[in-house]
């Protein structure tokens, strides 16, 4: 591996295959006894949906949808 200019290393397919690593994981970073180690930080289902739907007004949408099918 090497060290491009920009401070990036790439993580060879193989060992993101083996990890199940997708672009955008995120990781915590340290040093044990000289040595660099990278952490992938699981998220779970519920932190990946946070936020998404910030804003939307689900309750009036399931009653609008609900209203719609007790019609037809």
């Amino acid at each position: 591996m090497q060290l491009s200019s920009k401070g990036q290393v790439v993580i060879p397919k193989k060992f993101r295959d083996i990890l199940g690593l997708r672009t955008g994981d995120q990781f915590r970073i340290r040093v044990e006894e000289h040595t660099l180690v990278l952490e992938p930080i699981r998220r779970s289902a519920l932190d990946v949906l946070y936020g998404k739907y910030a804003g939307d007004d689900l309750l009036t949408a399931l009653e609008t949808e609900h209203y719609h099918e007790a019609r037809s």
